[in-house]
């Protein structure tokens, strides 16, 4: 996985990316790319919490959470992976509300260009920002600009994938490349203020 951005973010700062990505994912209800969650889950560097860690209720019936991640050693950073996941859990649930604001067209358009194998990366993330600033101009403006933008990357990321699960692991790694790339300072003071916090004091709604 391509793991460069062009604003230099720190190895730190895409793990927190990765993390709040995929937490969303996991967390979003009524997607068709559970197999493909769970290879990609193998593949990054999601701790153990992300797995058992508080579903209580056990595995859903929708099948809507990973089986299975591979084992983390920085068991210091556990306070802030539980941050990070109840952020995930809250936007995701903001997100399934957002679903169906995003025209069908804009999905389908997306999915193609991201079919297109000879993209590179950097076209990639255009073609985001672009059906990005498409789905803005008819949204309705009442949450901050940063915040909404962050909403509708993951929630387009999820559409995609669900449109075209094969496309899980591109879509993904564009998400969080464009998440660094313009939204960086937005995310770490979203899990900084939530760490003197409580993750449902968020205004997200």
């Amino acid at each position: 996985m391509d793991s460069q951005v062009s604003n230099g973010s720190s190895l730190q700062d895409e793990r927190i990316t990765n993390l709040l990505v995929f937490g969303f994912l996991q967390n979003c209800s009524n997607y068709n790319f559970h197999k493909e969650l769970e290879v990609l889950g193998r593949e990054l560097p999601v701790p153990p919490a992300y797995l058992q860690e508080d579903h209580d209720d056990g595995l859903q019936t929708d099948g809507n959470r990973c089986s299975r991640f591979l084992d983390s050693e920085e068991t210091d950073s556990e306070s802030q992976e539980e941050i990070i996941q109840d952020i995930a859990r809250q936007l995701a649930q903001i997100g399934d509300r957002m679903d169906h604001s995003i025209h069908p067209r804009v999905v389908n358009n997306l999915a193609m260009q991201f079919m297109n194998v000879n993209l590179s990366e950097e076209d990639r993330r255009k073609h985001l920002a672009a059906a990005l600033e498409q789905v803005l101009q008819t949204y309705p403006k009442d949450m901050e600009r940063e915040k909404t933008v962050l909403m509708l990357a993951m929630v387009l990321a999820k559409k995609v994938a669900d449109h075209t699960p094969s496309l899980l692991r591109d879509v993904f790694r564009t998400t969080v490349n464009f998440i660094n790339q313009n939204l960086l300072t937005y995310v770490r003071n979203l899990v900084r203020n939530v760490r003197t916090s409580d993750v449902s004091s968020l205004a997200f709604r």
